[in-house]
């Protein structure tokens, strides 16, 4: 992979006690729906297997102006208001710029 300055997000998502399943669901839906949203190479979900309620998010995407987009897609505003009662705090997010590597 070459120098492609794509811009990546990591974030991290705590769930209250006993809601990380029903947060990883909608989680996952979200992940289908912006699998095909333009400038979308890669959205994973993952558990954090020390942190019982916790669940971490990578992205990468041809822009942020693109991510950005992605928030518009029909359902996405919906899952994200599912979301937020499940949550034990404000999710933590790191951009950065993707600078190559393996995919």
């Amino acid at each position: 992979m070459e120098n492609t300055e794509e811009y990546a997000l990591f974030g991290k998502m705590t769930a209250q006690p006993g809601q990380r399943e029903a947060l990883l669901s909608i989680l996952l839906q979200a992940a289908q729906l912006v699998s095909t949203a333009k400038g979308c190479h890669q959205y994973l979900v993952y558990k954090d297997t020390q942190h019982q309620d916790c669940i971490w998010i990578s992205e990468i995407w041809d822009s942020k102006a693109d991510h950005d987009a992605s928030l518009t897609i029909a359902g996405c505003k919906e899952l994200i208001m599912q979301a937020m009662p499940l949550l034990a705090g404000k999710p933590e997010r790191t951009e950065l710029t993707l600078s190559g590597g393996k995919r």
